[in-house]
């Protein structure tokens, strides 16, 4: 069911012609065929097999994309939000949290305070999915994670060598471990 805030997930960031004179009717038309080419039965059914519809999938994508710059972890972090996601856990990401401060693209920590905004979009306070996506994903991020891998993964942040990779932990004492590692990394660089 598409909403307003979900709306934009029709929207596959790809490259597409136009004549200068399309209406708005036939762009949404366009986009709408685009969206129900590349949603075939192969993907319908990885979405089905993670049990989400095209949208929450690509909602999730929008978040995944957000954490990292390295599409290999993109299937790993996949699984950390199903995963919390299958125990009733918030997603706790970082990323929809700037986006509800309409920050999201700035680079910065994420502070106790910016964690109570009130907003469908604050994964710390809302459990699922928000309303809509924090970005349109590319294809492959999309794609990545309709591949979300199978692990027992609960938590991951960046690693404190500043790959763009990322630290994943089981629990929360190891997710300690790493956080304050990344976290120390932060400080050393002044980053505040």
């Amino acid at each position: 069911q598409l909403t307003e805030d979900n709306f934009p997930t029709i929207f596959l960031a790809n490259t597409y012609e136009f004549y200068w004179n399309t209406s708005a009717r036939q762009f949404i038309e366009r986009m709408l065929k685009e969206y129900n080419k590349f949603w075939n039965s192969k993907r319908l059914t990885k979405a089905q097999a993670i049990g989400l519809t095209p949208t929450e999938v690509t909602i999730l994508a929008s978040i995944v994309q957000k954490e990292s710059n390295q599409f290999e972890d993109y299937p790993i972090i996949a699984g950390v939000y199903l995963n919390r996601m299958k125990i009733g856990m918030p997603l706790q990401a970082d990323p929809t949290v700037l986006f509800a401060l309409n920050k999201l693209g700035i680079s910065r920590r994420v502070t106790s305070g910016d964690l109570r905004i009130n907003s469908p979009y604050n994964t710390y306070l809302n459990k699922g999915l928000p309303p809509g996506p924090i970005c349109l994903p590319e294809l492959k991020s999309i794609d990545k994670t309709l591949d979300a891998d199978e692990h027992n993964y609960l938590y991951f942040c960046a690693r404190e060598d500043f790959s763009g990779y990322s630290n994943f932990a089981a629990t929360w004492e190891q997710h300690i471990i790493n956080a304050r590692r990344y976290q120390k990394a932060l400080n050393d660089r002044n980053i505040h």
